[in-house]
């Protein structure tokens, strides 16, 4: 694939191994797509990052320091910012926490449900 793209006009003015396009063109294509597929919202090379960022990789448990290298963020604080944490990792990794931290929490809880329980089939 080098030997393909090592004479390419754009990579050789750029000095890069392959062509690369810009945003806009990036942008041009994301429009098509969308009126292709149907999709109404506008597509934006930005959108794409941050749809990457959050639905992706941080939804799908990959770590914040991957993903801050993946997006070419030298600074961590740059990724949660850009790449808003989802509320539904965040539950999941706390109970994660809560089991390593405390082991018999999830059977105190069950018995407090079933006295719970027995409770009220005493009281009616």
């Amino acid at each position: 694939m080098v030997n393909k793209y090592k004479d390419h006009p754009r990579s050789v003015s750029l000095g890069k191994i392959f062509p690369t396009i810009t945003n806009q063109k990036t942008n041009v294509y994301l429009k098509e797509i969308a009126k292709i597929v149907g999709i109404k919202k506008k597509l934006t090379f930005g959108v794409a990052r941050h749809t990457f960022a959050t639905t992706i990789t941080l939804a799908n448990n990959v770590p914040i320091e991957t993903v801050s290298k993946m997006m070419g963020h030298t600074k961590i604080a740059t990724t949660q910012i850009y790449a808003r944490v989802l509320l539904k990792k965040i539950s999941e990794d706390m109970h994660v926490l809560r089991e390593k931290l405390e082991p018999d929490a999830a059977k105190r809880k069950a018995n407090r449900k079933a006295n719970t329980n027995s409770h009220l089939k005493r009281v009616s």
